[in-house]
């Protein structure tokens, strides 16, 4: 993944870009970013927060300062949802990325979220309302970063009037493993108030690391079976690089023998494969992206490189979160879901 998108998903149009006076209209409405006066106070989970000056260093090894601890978060809602579960509550006031799915559901992204309270600014790639945003009057924008200085879902093209809004921090979500996205979320929770010892907190990692090692026994005892991280969309079969991946690192890391593709795309995240070459990759077990943006198995009955795949044959695909939720609470459902299928496939050549 890289701030273009995943080469399937389908970049929408920005909503039209405010002019310099329609914006400045708004942000007068609303007062300047950095305005107190009406700012909501710290969620139950992080009301230890510090009085004075707050900093914390981002991934970009930026020095991220404000006056007070930041008490208006606008995030992306993955980050959102992380932060959540390691106990920042009410100071996330908005979000943007893939928020509410079509049916009006909550998007898995969301976790435990409460929307009713929160405004989303965007809810899909390349959405990002500059207006709802400026009217949030944000202290701090924070999301995950694929790639070097790279923010994601926040537009490329309207980026320059976004982030002179709010300072934003970065958490690095590819190219490292799975448990350092997940520590570098806990340490931006406390250092915004969040107990990281709360019960809620510490029953989550207990249960992450009971699922780590549920994991890591089932690919022990899995005889060799092989599993083929995928994403389908109309003309192209994706073959994921675990090396990219931060969950793919880390299934490979507990001993799940996941296949690496040998001809990657431009940025290395994946092979783009022609569904007549779909079977490149022979394996047992498929971990399909689940997200709304891929094809799921219904939408790919049709397709006569899926049907053909033994995986498929065999019904042993399992889903796949492709942008995993970075906390404890978060991550244990995937390893667990995964140790299952592994359990539960059989070796098919």
């Amino acid at each position: 993944m890289t701030n273009a998108g995943p080469a399937h998903l389908t970049r929408r149009g920005m909503l039209t870009a405010t002019g310099a006076l329609g914006l400045g209209a708004v942000l007068a409405a609303c007062g300047s970013s950095g305005s107190k006066d009406s700012a909501a106070p710290a969620g139950s989970g992080a009301s230890g927060a510090a009085t004075g000056p707050w900093s914390f260093t981002d991934d970009r090894k930026k020095e991220v300062t404000a006056k007070s601890t930041p008490k208006r978060i606008v995030a992306f809602t993955g980050a959102a949802a992380a932060l959540r579960d390691f106990g920042v509550r009410d100071q996330i006031v908005g979000v943007f990325g893939e928020t509410k799915d079509p049916d009006g559901k909550a998007n898995p992204q969301a976790g435990d979220l409460d929307l009713s309270k929160i405004e989303i600014v965007g809810n899909a790639w390349g959405e990002f309302s500059i207006e709802k945003y400026a009217a949030l009057r944000p202290d701090l924008l924070v999301t995950h970063m694929y790639d070097a200085d790279s923010l994601w879902y926040v537009p490329e093209e309207s980026k320059d009037k976004i982030l002179p809004l709010a300072p934003q921090v970065a958490i690095t979500t590819g190219r490292v493993t799975l448990t350092e996205p997940i520590r570098r979320y806990a340490e931006l929770a406390a250092a915004l108030g969040a107990d990281l010892k709360a019960k809620e907190v510490t029953d989550a990692k207990a249960r992450f690391e009971a699922a780590s090692e549920k994991l890591r026994q089932a690919a022990k005892a899995a005889n060799g079976i092989k599993v083929l991280a995928c994403s389908g969309a109309a003309d192209i079969f994706y073959a994921s690089a675990p090396a990219m991946s931060t969950d793919l690192m880390y299934f490979k890391e507990l001993g799940v023998d996941i296949i690496v593709p040998d001809k990657l795309d431009q940025g290395g995240y994946f092979e783009s494969l022609s569904w007549e070459n779909a079977g490149k990759y022979p394996a047992d077990l498929l971990l399909l992206d689940k997200r709304v943006t891929a094809l799921q198995p219904k939408d790919l009955a049709s397709k006569p490189g899926w049907a053909q795949l033994p995986a498929v044959k065999a019904n042993q695909i399992t889903p796949w979160d492709a942008v995993p939720r970075f906390s404890y609470a978060g991550a244990a459902p995937l390893l667990e879901e995964l140790a299952k299928a592994i359990e539960g496939a059989k070796k098919l050549s």
